[in-house]
């Protein structure tokens, strides 16, 4: 059975070209479809650091006849192939001599295809090698400086010393030269790598590829990079698990709209290498937040962060969706990423407990108003105390059992919408119904988010194992050692007096960490060392995951 080579590993994407192996290969055949016609001729060179490690060539008996205008374009003929091997006895020698180089060929996608076709007809698998196609090369690097891209067209260009000429090894000879040259060229462009030298051909052509060169020192490890203009501020910061890669891709297939301007008003291009993706998370997130780069978009959506606020200093609460935190004795929820989110988990509340929605304040020796109530208690939706239709003890019973909810108790809001849904559902007021349980998720995630907040913010330091080392958290927050660079190596403090769970700051980094002590644990790639204190289970509070309600559950009406 023929053994089929293991596919580069990562590590060997990685690889400098200088110590990549390359087989150029080359085949002729009876025709051009690999499903009705028989390879004839088999012709291949290996070479690594440009020295020529091997060669192999043979004609293969095709075992069916050849057509004339093959024989006139290759000046193969029916008696030189009689003798020959067939295609049985080549295969495994030629798998042998390819090994697990990277194969190279001009227009390879039609020799590997006759080579895959000859393959699974014996019941083998098909190539898995990576390939490297000197004619998408030269499309990329001199389309411009030639009339066609045909490998005769190529050699005299380039000035190669073998010339083409529809024979298997001679194409092949003339391939790997075309090859050398074609690596000269791209190495203006920053191409040091096997990772690099695969990607080239996919890049599509624009004003700035001339600064891949930026990209020459970058490593492919994780971390964080910064784009920067010629005065030297910092336009962009990104993360990336291969840093190279990452940054290179800005040149090829990133369709934004903000990546031709960023790149025009890059000069320079820094990083800060990482021991793991979590670290890089982190460093990126607090770059943006004190630098602000200008093409970050991340940066400019603190302008619209919100809260949803209990006036628990009024005579009778109520809920007002605000923009900042003051130290006036409310009990706040958030930070929501837009007063549109604030107001979903507002009207969520408000559905399932009957606060007053008016915005009347009265003083606490003022007289009630002898009014009719208003409108959303004629409702039916929310109680009236401003005017006595509900009495103060049992608005301040409500006001209570929200005041409980946010604080630790979700049932007391979750389970009046949960039952509320199913009523509506059960009535056939499936408009309502589908309302109703969006609210319900939206609330339950706000909850759920809290809940997971709180416990990361009092859980002590914690000591995590993961793959190449240890992390250390203290109260939820990534502790970072001092690097080259010195930026953002230490966690933000709150900007105000207000508590550091309802600063967006640090929400935003403990959801980070939230989310990736969820996934990891999970999968069994980090595992808790020590802890300092005594940290309760986020999931403590018992928070049903509502937003699991499916859609299906609750059809709309027509």
């Amino acid at each position: 059975m023929l053994a089929t080579p293991r596919q580069a590993s990562f590590d060997d994407l990685g690889c400098p070209l200088s110590e990549v192996t390359f087989v150029v290969l080359d085949l002729e055949t009876t025709g051009t479809s690999p499903n009705d016609c028989e390879i004839t001729e088999v012709g291949a060179v290996k070479y690594r650091g440009g020295e020529q490690l091997g060669t192999f060539d043979t004609l293969v008996n095709p075992g069916v006849p050849i057509p004339p205008f093959i024989t006139v374009l290759t000046g193969i003929t029916e008696t030189m192939l009689l003798p020959a091997p067939p295609i049985d006895e080549v295969l495994p020698p030629l798998l042998e001599f390819i090994g697990n180089a990277v194969i190279v060929g001009h227009n390879i996608r039609f020799d590997i295809s006759f080579l895959d076709a000859a393959l699974v007809a014996r019941g083998y698998p098909r190539l898995s090698h990576r390939r490297v196609d000197t004619l998408g090369l030269a499309r990329r690097l001199i389309r411009d400086e030639i009339p066609d891209l045909k490998l005769g067209t190529l050699a005299h260009h380039l000035r190669v010393s073998v010339s083409p000429c529809h024979r298997a090894y001679a194409d092949a000879a003339a391939t790997a030269e075309v090859l050398h040259a074609l690596l000269e060229r791209a190495g203006s462009f920053g191409v040091l790598g096997l990772d690099d030298l695969l990607a080239l051909p996919k890049m599509r052509a624009h004003p700035s590829a001339s600064k891949l060169r930026l990209t020459a020192r970058l490593p492919r490890t994780p971390g964080v990079y910064f784009m920067k203009d010629r005065a030297g501020r910092v336009l962009y910061v990104g993360k990336a698990t291969n840093l190279r890669s990452r940054v290179r891709s800005y040149f090829g297939g990133d369709d934004r709209k903000k990546v031709p301007q960023l790149l025009r008003e890059t000069e320079a291009i820094d990083w800060i290498e990482c021991s793991h993706e979590l670290e890089a998370s982190i460093r990126e997130l607090r770059l943006i937040q004190d630098l602000e780069p200008r093409f970050n978009q991340q940066g400019k959506r603190w302008r619209s962060t919100a809260y949803v606020k209990l006036t628990l200093k009024e005579r009778f609460p109520r809920l007002a969706v605000v923009r900042s935190v003051k130290d006036d004795g409310s009990l706040y929820l958030g930070p929501f990423s837009s007063s549109r989110a604030a107001h979903t988990a507002r009207e969520a509340i408000e559905s399932a407990a009957p606060l007053r929605r008016c915005n009347t304040r009265i003083g606490r020796t003022v007289a009630l108003r002898a009014d009719a109530p208003c409108a959303s208690a004629q409702l039916g939706v929310a109680a009236c105390p401003c005017t006595g239709h509900t009495s103060e003890p049992d608005y301040a019973a409500v006001v209570d059992a929200v005041r409980r909810a946010l604080l630790g108790e979700p049932a007391l809001l979750l389970e009046p919408l949960e039952r509320r849904m199913n009523e509506l559902a059960t009535a056939e007021r499936f408009e309502e119904a589908a309302l109703t349980r969006d609210r319900l998720a939206s609330l339950s995630r706000t909850l759920r988010r809290r809940q997971t907040l709180e416990w990361l913010s009092t859980s002590g330091q914690m000591t995590i194992a993961v793959d190449g080392g240890v992390l250390v958290l203290d109260n939820g927050r990534l502790l970072i050692g001092d690097t080259a660079l010195d930026l953002a190596t230490r966690p933000a403090e709150p900007t105000s007096p207000i508590p550091a769970l309802l600063d967006r700051r640090v929400v935003d980094e403990l959801m980070i960490v939230a989310r990736w002590l969820d996934r990891e644990t999970t999968a069994g790639r980090a595992r808790l060392l020590d802890v300092s204190g005594a940290p309760a289970s986020p999931s403590a509070g018992g928070l049903p995951a509502y937003e699991a309600v499916p859609r299906r559950g609750i059809r709309r009406g027509r």
